[in-house]
């Protein structure tokens, strides 16, 4: 359920995102925040879900149901990578499409932990 204002939390588990995501998004988008009530130190925050944030959350929506379905599907690992560049933005494409030519897969397995 969404609501007029969310924390952090709240909005990482409606999205599938971490908290620590969602707080630097509030920062780099400028989301409008307020103190939350009954917490001390000044740290906690209420995200005011605008129409900028409400976008954010279907986004965010759809781009787990994407990964889902394509995970499940017949062949989920050519699907799911698919369905995932189709959700990066262009500049985040370029990103990749650079770092696969320039290091190859051997690289980007070595920087996935996943090959020494």
């Amino acid at each position: 359920m969404i609501k007029e204002r969310m924390t952090p939390e709240e909005l990482a588990h409606l999205t599938g995102y971490s908290r620590q995501t969602i707080n630097k998004w509030v920062r780099k988008e400028g989301w409008e925040t307020s103190p939350r009530p009954g917490v001390q130190g000044g740290k906690a925050r209420l995200v005011h879900v605008s129409e900028q944030v409400r976008a954010f959350i279907r986004s965010a929506q759809r781009a787990a149901d994407s990964a889902a379905a394509a995970h499940s599907a017949e062949g989920s690992f050519d699907s799911l990578l698919l369905s995932l560049a189709k959700e990066m933005s262009e500049q985040e494409q370029q990103q990749l499409t650079s770092l696969l030519l320039r290091e190859g897969l051997t690289g980007l397995l070595f920087r996935l932990g996943i090959r020494t």
